[in-house]
């Protein structure tokens, strides 16, 4: 636990403790925001939504820019200024009066997140290797999960006090807190002077030689999106990630049909804290080996499929019922999340071609991306909809990329051409 949230490594440290506040930030952010939207500005929901959309397609533009441009001025300098600028955006917020300044900050404020977060990525990718890099990031994904956690906590005091000017605060320690998370990866060039040469020095050592066999050749190649079997894995691993929305909107909604309380959102989502707290590293090791990587996702497909069949099977369910069929499928989707996740990262990096390591992560968390802004309108117009057919719908998807992303990385599909090669 210590490694975790007081990693000895100086580059993990610095990681650590932006995620601290970066994910205190995102909890305080979850918690007040729409009412902040809707309640201090003026907006509509339907507003609301619109703009939110449109900043969705920016993230997915910026998260694959950011890995681009990771490879050419270092991933560590586009995190930090990707976080210093997304706390001067979020700062914004509190000057937004309409529709259209709403946007424009939305936008900005949701392609830096994206920016941040293949930065990390890329340096992840850059800096660590083998099973260390994946260790490193179930870590911080812990770390990530409890302090948003704990920010949602500290939230709740403003839903108590209900005024706008609680809502104004709230929305201020967010950029403030974002701010604060950019000065551990400002500094860490100074601290840890190698950073810079070590990679520019792994991509000079790491070039292919006539010996090397095509799938070495292929991971060597000069753009992600000419790897077919990279994009194959994304696009596998994107519509699994598609979990999340089911969780943050789907599971919210489809309680509300329950005979189970609303309070019952909470003890889902504490659940999957303590699930992701507990088990996120152990499930991680090994997927450094892109075939277990795989397996981890199919293995994960068929537990978010389950859930789906148990979330459905609790709105025939009374009271217990339906509360004891719930807290099941939570287990059942977040064991599935944590299993995916690790099996993404494992392809994520495994599969990548290491001279261009920050366009390669930019296209995975691209996928992640499409995945947020699909995900809300796919869950509520399958499962929330159509209730029970839905919700098998939804697990018959899950199931199918599972184990298409098993089959990718196995090499089964996918495989690279000459000219690709070449």
């Amino acid at each position: 636990m210590q490694q975790t949230f007081f990693p000895s490594d100086r580059v993990a440290r610095s990681l650590t403790l932006s995620t601290m506040a970066f994910a205190l930030s995102s909890g305080v952010f979850y918690t007040v925001s729409a009412l902040y939207f809707t309640r201090v500005i003026g907006l509509g929901a339907t507003t609301v939504g619109l703009g939110l959309g449109i900043a969705g397609g920016v993230g997915v533009l910026a998260a694959y820019g950011a890995g681009w441009l990771s490879d050419r001025v270092g991933a560590h300098h586009v995190q930090a200024w990707a976080t210093g600028l997304n706390g001067l955006a979020m700062l914004a917020y509190t000057l937004a009066a309409d529709a259209v300044v709403f946007t424009l900050v939305a936008s900005l404020a949701i392609g830096l997140r994206s920016a941040s977060g293949s930065s990390k990525q890329a340096m992840l990718a850059r800096w660590y290797t083998g099973p260390e890099r994946v260790e490193v990031r179930a870590r911080m994904r812990v770390v990530t999960n409890v302090f948003i956690g704990l920010g949602t906590v500290a939230a709740a005091a403003a839903l108590l006090v209900d005024t706008p000017a609680v809502y104004r605060t709230a929305m201020l320690a967010v950029g403030v807190l974002l701010l604060l998370a950019a000065l551990p990866l400002a500094r860490l060039g100074r601290q840890v002077p190698e950073l810079a040469a070590r990679m520019v020095q792994r991509v000079a050592t790491e070039q292919p030689t006539d010996e090397q066999s095509d799938e070495q050749g292929r991971r060597r190649g000069s753009s992600p999106w000419r790897d077919r079997r990279y994009v194959a894995a994304v696009a596998c691993n994107a519509v699994v990630a598609m979990h999340f929305g089911l969780q943050t909107v789907g599971v919210p909604l489809w309680v509300a049909t329950t005979e189970a309380p609303t309070a019952m959102v909470a003890v889902l989502l504490v659940l999957n804290t303590v699930v992701v707290a507990s088990l996120q590293v152990r499930a991680s090791r090994g997927t450094h080996d892109v075939r277990h990587a795989g397996v981890t996702v199919r293995r994960a497909s068929w537990l978010l499929a389950a859930a789906c069949v148990l979330y459905a099977l609790a709105g025939y369910g009374n009271l217990a019922a339906a509360c004891a069929l719930l807290v099941v499928a939570a287990l059942a989707h977040s064991l599935g999340e944590i299993l995916g996740e690790a099996g993404g990262w494992g392809m994520a990096f495994e599969l990548a071609g290491p001279q261009h390591a920050g366009a390669y992560q930019g296209l995975s968390q691209t996928g992640y991306a499409v995945a947020s802004m699909v995900a809300p309108a796919l869950v509520t117009a399958t499962a929330i909809e159509h209730g029970t057919v839905g919700w098998l719908g939804l697990a018959a998807l899950f199931v199918a990329a599972g184990t298409a992303a098993a089959m990718v990385a196995r090499g089964g599909v996918g495989k690279p051409t000459a000219a690709l090669v070449r």
